[in-house]
């Protein structure tokens, strides 16, 4: 399997569509006695606890790609990889929601509602830019070396000089061949 990497316009076009949510999502309650604007600290640190574990996760992955540890399971490796890409992706959207949210409550931020609510949104949005970046991160981490099979660069440059061996080998034999028979007459 071959894995590719996010390119950077997803984390945009997900930091957008998420800014424009999240506005979109205060202005239409301005008026209602429902709202859902804010984030509850327990959701910040939830975010926080996710980014940990994806970074010490990709950490390990790292670790085996380089040398350091022995044995990883590569199932474990490839849902790390995933985890990891899936965090890059949901970090910019949330970052992009709460940084919505945080715009558009500035402008009330006189209201103690809205004051706490951007307090909320403005440490949520920085930890979910945290979380993109160690979704990046993780992602780049969790790239394993190829195997030496049969599509790696050294096994095929390995193939390639067997052959000109047996090539030039197998002319060197018909020459000396070709002399000994030509001695015999």
């Amino acid at each position: 399997m071959k894995a590719r990497r996010t390119p950077w316009w997803y984390y945009v076009i997900a930091l957008i569509l998420g800014l424009f949510a999240g506005a979109m999502l205060v202005k239409l309650t301005e008026h209602s006695t429902y709202t859902l604007v804010g984030a509850p600290w327990m959701v910040s640190g939830l975010l926080v606890i996710l980014g940990l574990v994806v970074l010490c996760l990709s950490w390990q992955v790292r670790r085996y790609a380089k040398g350091d540890l022995k044995e990883l399971d590569m199932n474990r490796a490839v849902q790390t990889l995933v985890l990891a890409k899936s965090l890059g992706v949901a970090g910019a959207a949330l970052a992009g929601w709460y940084g919505g949210q945080l715009a558009m409550s500035l402008m009330h931020v006189d209201a103690e509602f809205y004051g706490d609510a951007a307090v909320e949104c403005a440490v949520a949005a920085v930890i979910c830019l945290l979380d993109m970046i160690v979704g990046i991160v993780g992602e780049y981490w969790c790239q394993l070396p190829p195997k030496e099979g049969p599509e790696h660069p050294k096994t095929k440059e390995i193939q390639r000089r067997r052959e000109l061996a047996a090539a030039s080998g197998a002319a060197t034999n018909t020459t000396h061949e070709e002399r000994t028979a030509t001695e015999r007459r």
